[in-house]
C-alpha cells in the first residue's frame, strides 16, 4: 500500500498473469481517508498496450474507487518475462461536489501552482497458475475391467451372460426337431423289419 496525503493505493505494483494471445486484467483500489474530494488521473508509458477504466475520476471523502487495468493480447513474450511499462497516478484535491465531468488537464499541472500527489507503479509479469495434472489412464483406482491374457496367449474376457442365455434358448428350440426326425426313421425301420419277417413266420406256422 502506498500512503499519500490524499489517496492510499493498493497494490503499488500491477501484476499480470502473462499469457500469449489473451487479454489480462488486474485492479488497484484508491482509498480516500481525507475530508476532501480528490480527483485522479492514470497515465502510462505505453497507452496503446493498456486500457484503464476509469482513467479519471473523483473519489469522495472516506470512500474507495476500483480501477481496472487491462493489457491487450500479446503475440510475443518479452525477454526474461521482464516488463518496462510504468503507470503514473496523479491526484489533487478539488472543490466539494466535483464529479468526473469537472476534471480538466489544468488541475494536474504543477507549474500552475497546484498541489499534485504522484504515485509511480510498475508492471510485473507473473506465471499463471498451472492446472492440476490429469489422472493417467489405466490407474488402479476407478479403472474399468479389462481382458487378461492366459498362459497360452489367449484373451480371457469376462463372459457375457446375456449371449450365453440366448444361445442356450436357441439350442432348446432346435432339439425337438432332431428328436422327431430320429423317432420317425426308427418307426420305418421297425415296419420294414416286420415286413421281412412276416413270410418267415407264415412258413413256420403253416
Amino acid at each position: 500500500m502506498s500512503n499519500g496525503d490524499l489517496l492510499q493505493i493498493e497494490p503499488i505494483e500491477l501484476k499480470f498473469p502473462f499469457e500469449l494471445k489473451k487479454q489480462i486484467s488486474c485492479s488497484m483500489q484508491l482509498t480516500n481517508k481525507s475530508d476532501n474530494y480528490v480527483a485522479f488521473k492514470v497515465k502510462t508509458t505505453n497507452p496503446k498496450k493498456y486500457c484503464v477504466r476509469p482513467n479519471t475520476g473523483v473519489v469522495v471523502p472516506h470512500s474507495s474507487c476500483d480501477v481496472i487495468v487491462t493489457m491487450q493480447a500479446q503475440k510475443e513474450a518479452p525477454p526474461d518475462m521482464q516488463c518496462r511499462d510504468k503507470f503514473l497516478l496523479q491526484c489533487v484535491a478539488v472543490r466539494p461536489g466535483s464529479t468526473a465531468k469537472d476534471i480538466t488537464a489544468e488541475m494536474f499541472n504543477k507549474e500552475a501552482g497546484n498541489q499534485v500527489d504522484e504515485f509511480k507503479l510498475r508492471v510485473i509479469y507473473v506465471t499463471p497458475p498451472q492446472p492440476p495434472s490429469p489422472v493417467r489412464e489405466g490407474s488402479e483406482e476407478g479403472s474399468s475391467p479389462r481382458a487378461s491374457v492366459s498362459d497360452n496367449g489367449a484373451m480371457n474376457q469376462t463372459p457375457d451372460f446375456n449371449n450365453i442365455s440366448k444361445g442356450y434358448v436357441e439350442a432348446q428350440e432346435n432339439t425337438p426337431e432332431v428328436c422327431v426326425s430320429y423317432s420317425f426313421y426308427h418307426q420305418l425301420l421297425i415296419l420294414d423289419l416286420l415286413m421281412v419277417l412276416k413270410p418267415v413266420t407264415s412258413v413256420l406256422f403253416a
